[in-house]
C-alpha cells in the first residue's frame, strides 16, 4: 500500500470494444478469463454507454465530464476537420496531476488536431490524422507520456515521447503498451500515488492486425453470428461507404475481432498480476473499459456511430478491494459520469465545469437508483457533409441524430446527415426486443404516452445544452 495511503488509479480503455464481446456477458462468443475474473472483484455496470460513439468526441468528454456539443469535439480529430481538445479544459488529469498524482499516458490520444491540418511536412513525421502533441497545456497534466494521435498499424505501432522524434514498434500494440504501462509502475516515485492511463487501439479495424497465437484459440469452434446480423455484400459503415462483406468475410472478421479482445484479456491479466506483486492492488481503482462499440454486421452495418446496442454499449468494470463491491450494477452510466464519479471516490474535488453525474454513492452502496436517462448524440462530420451544410447556410451541429435511453426504452431523432434529409424517430421497447428489430416509427410524439416523456425530456436536454438540434428538430416537426 502507498505511504500516503491514496488510491491510485489505473483506467485501461480499449478502442471500438462492444459490451456483448466480453466472456462474462454470455453474448458473443468471446474466450476472457482474466476478464471474467476481474468482474466478480468489483462493479460490472450492464447499462454503461458511450456519450457519443466515435473516438474523440467520447475521449474529450471522458476527460472532461462534458458532452460533445460543448466539448467542441463533435467529429473525430482528422484532416479536413479543426477539430480538438482544446488546452483550456479542466480535464480529469489536470485534476490528478494538481492534486500531487503522478500521471501517466500510454496508447492512443486522438484528441489533438492533426498534423497535417497545419503544415504538409510536420517534423514528427505525422502522416493522415496523426499527431506528435508536446509537452504542455495540450497534455491536460500527463507527466509521463507515450503516445500517438490516431493510427492504426496495430503491428508495427509507433509513438512519441518528449521530442518529435517517432519510436517505431515492431510489435503488436496491446503488448508493446502493456510492457510500458508495468515499466511505468515499476519506476514510478513510490512516495506519490499514480494515475495511470493506457488506451489501446484494437479490437479496432483492421481487424486482421492481430497476433496469430489468439487466432489459434478459437481452432476448432463454430462462431455463431448475432440474431440481429444480416449478412450483405457489401456491408455499410456509418459514413456511408462500403466495405467487403458476405458471410466469409464477416466470419474472418469477427474471429480476427474476439482474437483481439483475447488478446487484450492476457494483457490485461499482466497488468493486474503486477498490481498484486507490488501490493498495489488493494489500494488500487482499476477501471477496464472502452470508446463504443462495434456493430461487426448487425443489421448489416459494420464500425459504430449508430444507435444500436452494439455500437453504444461498452464494457465497463471498476475494482476496488474492500471499497466496491462485489455486483452487478443496472444504474445507468454514461461517459460524463466517469470523471466525477472516479473523482469523488478518490475524494478529490470536481470542477463545476463537469456537466456529468456522480454515482460514487450509488457504486458504494449498490442502489438500483441513479440517473433515469443517458443522453447520446452524434452530429454529421465527414468533409463532405460540412460543405454541404456551409453552403446550404446551416449548422451541421443542427443534425445528425439524438437518443434518450433508460433501462427500458431507446428514443431517437435523426435530422439526417444532409440538410436535405427527412427526420425520422424511432421507439425501442429494449426489453421486449433485445436485438432492435423492431422498432416503432413515431409520427406523432404527443400521442405516444411513453414516447412523449422521452421527447419532452430530451428536448428539454437540448435546451439545456444550446444544441442548435432543437432548432432543426422544430422546423423538421414543422415541415412534415
Amino acid at each position: 500500500m502507498e505511504s500516503n495511503n491514496r488510491p491510485n488509479l489505473v483506467y485501461i480503455f480499449a478502442d471500438q470494444w462492444r459490451r456483448q464481446a466480453v466472456g462474462y456477458e454470455e453474448e458473443d462468443q468471446v474466450i476472457t478469463p482474466n476478464i471474467d475474473a476481474f468482474s466478480k472483484e468489483g462493479t460490472v455496470f450492464s447499462n454503461a454507454l458511450t456519450v457519443s460513439p466515435l473516438c474523440s468526441p467520447h475521449r474529450a468528454s471522458l476527460l472532461t465530464g462534458k458532452y460533445p456539443i460543448n466539448t467542441g469535439v463533435f467529429t473525430n480529430c482528422k484532416v479536413g476537420a479543426d477539430v480538438m481538445l482544446q488546452p483550456d479544459e479542466t480535464c480529469i488529469s489536470d485534476v490528478l496531476a494538481d492534486s500531487g498524482y503522478e500521471t501517466c499516458y500510454i496508447g492512443k490520444w486522438h484528441l489533438d488536431l492533426p498534423e497535417l491540418n497545419v503544415t504538409d511536412k510536420p517534423a514528427s513525421g505525422a502522416k493522415g490524422w496523426d499527431a506528435y502533441t508536446p509537452p504542455g497545456p495540450k497534455r491536460h497534466g500527463f507527466r509521463n507520456w507515450y503516445s500517438y494521435g490516431a493510427w492504426d498499424d496495430h503491428l508495427s505501432p509507433h509513438y512519441w515521447g518528449d521530442s518529435p522524434e517517432k519510436i517505431k514498434v515492431q510489435q503488436w500494440s496491446v503488448e508493446h503498451e502493456t510492457d510500458k504501462a508495468i515499466e511505468f509502475i515499476e519506476k514510478r516515485d513510490q512516495e506519490k500515488a499514480f494515475a495511470l492511463f493506457v488506451s489501446w487501439n484494437p479490437p479496432h479495424s483492421p481487424f486482421d492486425q492481430v497476433p496469430d497465437k489468439y487466432r489459434k484459440v478459437y481452432e476448432g469452434m463454430d462462431l455463431k453470428f448475432r440474431k440481429n446480423v444480416e449478412i450483405r455484400d457489401p456491408l455499410l459503415v456509418h459514413t456511408g461507404e462500403h466495405v467487403d462483406g458476405g458471410e466469409k468475410k464477416l466470419k474472418e472478421n469477427q474471429l480476427n475481432y474476439f482474437a483481439a479482445i483475447t488478446g487484450i484479456d492476457e494483457q490485461f491479466g499482466r497488468i493486474l498480476e503486477l498490481l498484486k506483486e507490488k501490493n498495489l492492488d488493494e489500494n488500487t481503482i482499476v477501471v477496464l473499459t472502452s470508446d463504443h462499440g462495434e456493430m461487426m454486421g448487425s443489421h448489416g452495418l459494420m464500425a459504430k456511430h449508430v444507435w444500436y446496442e452494439e455500437s453504444i454499449g461498452v464494457p465497463f468494470i471498476i475494482r476496488w478491494p474492500n471499497k466496491i463491491p462485489k455486483a452487478k450494477s443496472d444504474v445507468l452510466l454514461n461517459t460524463v459520469d466517469i470523471m466525477p464519479t472516479i473523482l469523488s471516490l478518490m475524494n478529490l474535488a470536481t470542477p463545476d465545469s463537469i456537466e456529468g453525474t456522480d454515482l460514487s454513492d450509488f457504486i458504494i452502496k449498490q442502489t438500483n437508483e441513479g440517473p433515469e436517462y443517458a443522453y447520446i448524440s452524434c452530429y454529421p462530420g465527414r468533409k463532405e457533409a460540412l460543405e454541404q451544410f456551409q453552403e446550404a447556410g446551416v449548422s451541421n451541429l443542427g443534425y445528425g441524430w439524438r437518443a434518450i435511453r433508460t433501462k427500458e426504452y431507446l428514443y431517437v431523432i435523426h435530422n439526417g446527415y444532409s440538410p436535405e434529409d427527412v427526420q425520422i424517430r424511432l421507439f425501442y421497447k429494449l426489453m421486449e426486443d433485445k436485438f432492435q428489430q423492431h422498432p416503432e416509427v413515431i409520427r406523432e410524439p404527443i400521442k405516444h404516452p411513453i414516447v412523449s416523456k422521452l421527447e419532452g425530456k430530451l428536448c428539454d436536454w437540448l435546451n439545456e445544452m444550446n444544441d442548435p438540434f432543437l432548432l432543426y428538430h422544430a422546423k423538421k416537426v414543422v415541415e412534415q
